[in-house]
């Protein structure tokens, strides 16, 4: 490297540090990591914790094939952040994405990032220390690079992934501009929303003078099952994500990327974001058997129409008495059901949000969408489908959105990512 490695970054560690084969933070993050021994979890759909083991000190593996966050199973908390550039230098992004990777692991093993208490009064402590002893609460951080990532500032054009465009205008849609995009993003997922918190705000800090937030969402009661897990509900009071993607062998069809034009990419998936507002109000005014048929299930067990049981398989062609489907061909289920769009399945981690109230003093709150998929062709599809027709859209409105290309998981502490931008 140049003489950039030897200058002292803002937490006061060098850039050798961090790019050298010792990369002592990583290091560090790796030791506390296999320290955990038989409390750690793999980052696998089937791999659940043993029941005895305290929820404050479940924790996933960092370093894997994949990023954690993904095939990992839901926690209940989420806080994601999207970031702009603010520098134009190369190193620095190298800079930023080699201290991010080690930071991650660090903390996703449930340690600070520095001295939470310096010895020398003059001294700014490295980590803000409000998850000190909090242990690491499942946490997961998934790191993804935005379209606009590759534009002319970085010289990274070539390593642009074809799949990788700005999702195209779609029905239903009212975005604000505060919502969309960014170059970088962060999916921090925990069982307590502090250490959750502690780990984007940290992240954030150590690059302050390389990035900004664009645009942040905490999220609360995630609104989709993985593997083993009880379907949550969603805002509107229904179980959401029933039919969500539970097996490696759907994982590996319809969530991994493979024999991508970027080698960097084989192992990764494709982000979506989504930020959906609901129409409380005035959903909470429908009548049930509406509700019903805007979902085409029920609202206390969450059973298909035509079943009893919430996993009960639909029949959409079913007809009641009068001829009609039992299942109406524009409800929710049945237009986001994979038999009805060619076999296509998309991997949910949706979570529920509020932000208070409107500017007209209505509840402002929704559902805070985020699906993984090999190519992003898979949501753009199911959505036209979805904002052509679907009953849901009467309730809700699409105000924010994003795709990132999610690189594969790290091998080893030392690596980084985005390492394969820099060689």
């Amino acid at each position: 490297m140049s003489s950039h490695e030897s200058t002292e970054t803002s937490d006061g560690v060098s850039r050798r540090r961090f790019f050298g084969a010792g990369a002592t933070v990583s290091a560090a993050g790796a030791l506390a990591v296999g320290a955990a021994g038989g409390a750690l979890v793999a980052n696998s759909l089937h791999a659940e914790p043993a029941p005895s083991e305290p929820i404050s000190e479940r924790r996933y593996a960092f370093y894997d094939a994949h990023q954690a966050g993904i095939a990992t199973p839901p926690q209940d908390h989420l806080v994601f952040m999207s970031f702009d550039l603010t520098t134009q230098s190369a190193t620095e992004l190298q800079l930023v994405l080699a201290k991010w990777s080690a930071a991650m692991a660090q903390m996703c093993a449930g340690e600070p990032v520095g001295n939470v208490e310096p010895a020398r009064e003059q001294a700014v402590p490295v980590d803000t220390g409000e998850a000190m002893g909090m242990g690491p609460q499942g946490l997961t951080l998934t790191l993804g690079f935005g379209p606009s990532l590759f534009d002319q500032r970085f010289g990274l054009a070539k390593f642009k992934p074809k799949l990788l465009k700005d999702l195209p205008a779609m029905a239903g849609e009212s975005l604000d501009p505060a919502y969309v995009g960014g170059d970088l993003c962060i999916q921090a997922c925990a069982y307590d929303p502090q250490v959750a918190y502690h780990a984007v705000r940290n992240l954030a800090r150590m690059a302050r003078t390389q990035v900004k937030t664009r645009w942040t969402v905490l999220g609360f009661g995630r609104a989709s099952a993985g593997a083993n897990q009880s379907t949550p509900r969603n805002l509107m009071g229904f179980k959401d994500g029933t039919r969500n993607i539970t097996t490696p062998e759907d994982l590996q069809e319809h969530v991994w990327v493979e024999d991508s034009d970027q080698s960097w990419m084989d192992g990764g998936s494709y982000l979506v974001a989504r930020k959906i507002h609901m129409l409380i109000e005035t959903w909470d005014a429908d009548y049930i058997a509406d509700q019903h048929a805007v979902f085409g299930r029920n609202k206390t067990e969450g059973a298909p129409l035509t079943g009893k049981q919430e996993h009960d398989t639909p029949d959409f062609k079913a007809t009641g008495t009068d001829g009609k489907p039992v299942i109406p061909a524009d409800s929710h289920i049945a237009l986001a059901a994979h038999e009805n769009n060619g076999g296509t399945k998309i991997l949910r981690r949706g979570y529920n949000f509020t932000d208070g109230i409107d500017s007209v003093g209505r509840l402002d709150a929704g559902l805070f969408f985020l699906s993984f998929q090999k190519d992003p062709q898979q949501f753009i599809s199911l959505q036209s489908k979805l904002g052509a027709s679907d009953r849901l859209n009467e309730y809700i409105r699409h105000v924010g959105s994003a795709l990132f290309a999610v690189p594969r998981g790290l091998p080893e502490a030392g690596k980084y990512f985005g390492q394969e931008f820099f060689s």
